[in-house]
């Protein structure tokens, strides 16, 4: 129904900066809360932030509010993610998502995904 494809990752050196994109195709962008998920290799996914559909609502993990910041423009079918001052635990491979339900932060409440976009901070 949806297709997501991320890109932006790559590896930089902490306290620096990087911005994902998602691209979205198939039914309408619009109508979904969108998410950025990260997952450690053979570790559980986790949640990272998410933005509504309406209202344009932000939510964000503790170990991310202050330094990354989610954004979508519906126009471009984009989402992006803008990750400031990284760390070398902010290192894992990220993910973004579509849910129907705003503020959600569970990972089987998001029905669409992307393929994963490796983010890697050195020290």
């Amino acid at each position: 129904q949806v297709q997501l494809v991320e890109s932006g990752g790559g590896l930089v050196q902490a306290g620096d900066s990087l911005r994902l994109s998602c691209a979205a195709s198939g039914r309408t962008f619009s109508s979904y809360a969108m998410g950025w998920f990260r997952q450690p290799a053979g570790k559980e996914r986790e949640f990272v932030t998410q933005i509504t559909q309406i209202g344009y609502m932000t939510y964000y993990a503790d170990s991310v509010k202050g330094r990354f910041t989610i954004s979508r423009d519906n126009a471009k079918n984009t989402v992006y993610l803008q990750m400031n001052a990284l760390k070398a635990e902010d290192t894992d491979v990220y993910y973004c998502a579509a849910s129907n339900i705003q503020g959600s932060r569970s990972a089987e409440e998001y029905a669409y995904w992307g393929q994963g976009t490796q983010v890697t901070v050195s020290s």
